[in-house]
């Protein structure tokens, strides 16, 4: 599991508040540790990856 929120396709921006921030429903201790940036292993961790449809139609 990875820990890079800025490459995953849950850490996204929020326009009225203007910051990113994780759209998963995290519970108190992965919200403790994803605030002070020691979240070492996400379960939630999804790469962003924007070729990926690209590569299914070929």
């Amino acid at each position: 599991m990875a820990s890079n929120c800025e490459s995953c396709v849950n850490y996204i921006y929020d326009n009225e508040e203007e910051y990113y921030c994780c759209s998963m429903n995290l519970d108190e201790d992965d919200m403790i540790k994803f605030l002070t940036g020691s979240f070492d292993s996400c379960p939630y961790y999804r790469l962003d990856d924007e070729y990926a449809v690209v590569r299914h139609q070929m």
